[in-house]
């Protein structure tokens, strides 16, 4: 009898463990089916297929012509671009989270920064939550400058690494158009606003970018400038739309490397100045966006020179001079902390748009803060706009 009992009990211990394996087993392809792993066209490493990759290129990025190998987000999304170095990757985390909140559209970045800050890149965007992780498939890349004696000069030029924007049409090869920005940039509206300006382009422009200074007579360029620059007031380069086919098919790169030789001992702002010289010589090639586009504090701290922005609000501010860190412009540290406090998912209406009121408010009366709807007109036009989405929605409009 006692037999028989073990024998039974044996038995058992079997078929559970035989019931296990065949779990196990299943679940192992099914995983292997989701996470499917394919040669990545552009670096030749792996990567998962998926809409929202994580890819670190070595640096040297290579080219695909097939773009049906490419996501949906890739053919058919915005590019955004940044270079972060040194001790500017959270302010670059709160650049792509501004980019994130507002638009709809399917965004690819591109992230170069240097190796050690590549890591917390991937924790912070990989932590968003699903609902906006969804709309990103993003793409870090090691820094990469052409190679030769000056190599160290093009790296360190102006601020660190500031010139890799310079040569991402020659990295970023089956990337047809990108917006490259600074990382003291807060987007106020969607960035589907900022990428039609593609379409107003003609046939020979192939950068946009906005105005230095609004008056001449202002302008650093007009004063103090031993090189050509663009126009009466200078181009200004933190938010830079371009048209990377037509770049790729310019004189761009062999240009700047020349003009870096002929004027390196009389630029000041470094790559932003090579720009210049560059559309002085080719101005035609260059779309002059208004200044809106890139709302900096030299528009409002003396008095208000941006008419767009008085009249509409700025639609990407620009905290240049670190001024969304310190206290010299607490207007643009206010909006600053408010997208740093914003939660994902909370309301835009109460928690965002109420706090940065109230936050402006503590900012009444320095230059800048005398004029609070600049920093929040956008977004309240953007808040509007879903209210009367949901609206439709409900009575079927």
């Amino acid at each position: 009898m006692r037999w028989k009992m073990l024998f039974k009990l044996g038995l058992s211990v079997v078929v559970l463990v035989a019931v296990y394996l065949f779990f196990a087993l299943h679940n192992e392809d099914d995983s292997s089916s989701t996470s499917q792993v394919i040669p990545d066209q552009q670096t030749g490493q792996h990567e998962k297929d998926n809409l929202h990759l994580n890819k670190e290129s070595g640096g040297d990025v290579g080219s695909t012509d097939d773009k049906s190998l490419r996501s949906d987000a890739w053919r058919n999304g915005i590019h955004l671009s940044l270079v972060a170095c040194g001790d500017r990757e959270k302010e670059s985390v709160i650049l792509l989270k501004s980019a994130v909140l507002f638009t709809k559209t399917p965004l690819v970045f591109h992230i170069f920064a240097e190796l050690q800050l590549q890591d917390y890149f991937k924790r912070q965007i990989d932590f968003w939550p699903d609902e906006f992780r969804m709309r990103v498939e993003y793409h870090i890349y090691n820094l990469s400058f052409p190679e030769g004696e000056v190599t160290n000069e093009w790296k360190n030029l102006f601020k660190p690494c500031a010139s890799q924007r310079l040569f991402i049409p020659s990295l970023l090869t089956d990337v047809d158009a990108l917006l490259y920005v600074d990382t003291d940039i807060l987007f106020l509206r969607p960035l589907e606003d900022i990428w039609a300006f593609l379409h107003k382009f003609n046939r020979t422009q192939l950068v946009a970018l906005s105005p230095e200074h609004e008056d001449s007579q202002s302008s650093w360029y007009h004063r103090f400038a031993r090189h050509p620059y663009y126009g009466e007031q200078g181009v200004n380069s933190g938010v830079m739309l371009m048209n990377l086919t037509r770049i790729r098919q310019s004189q761009w790169l062999e240009s700047l490397k020349q003009y870096y030789k002929d004027y390196k001992l009389k630029i000041t702002w470094g790559d932003q100045d090579l720009l210049n010289i560059y559309f002085h010589y080719y101005p035609e090639q260059l779309y002059v966006y208004p200044c809106e586009w890139n709302y900096r504090p030299d528009h409002c701290m003396y008095m208000s020179v941006c008419k767009g922005g008085d009249r509409d609000g700025a639609s990407v501010l620009h905290g240049n001079r670190r001024v969304m860190h310190n206290d010299k412009q607490p207007a643009f540290k206010a909006a600053y902390d408010t997208f740093v406090k914003h939660q994902f998912g909370a309301d835009l209406k109460y928690e965002m748009l109420v706090a940065l009121k109230r936050e402006l408010e503590k900012t009444k009366y320095t230059a800048c803060g005398k004029l609070p709807h600049i920093f929040y007109k956008q977004i309240e036009k953007y808040i509007d706009s879903l209210d009367i989405y949901k609206n439709n929605e409900k009575y079927g409009g």
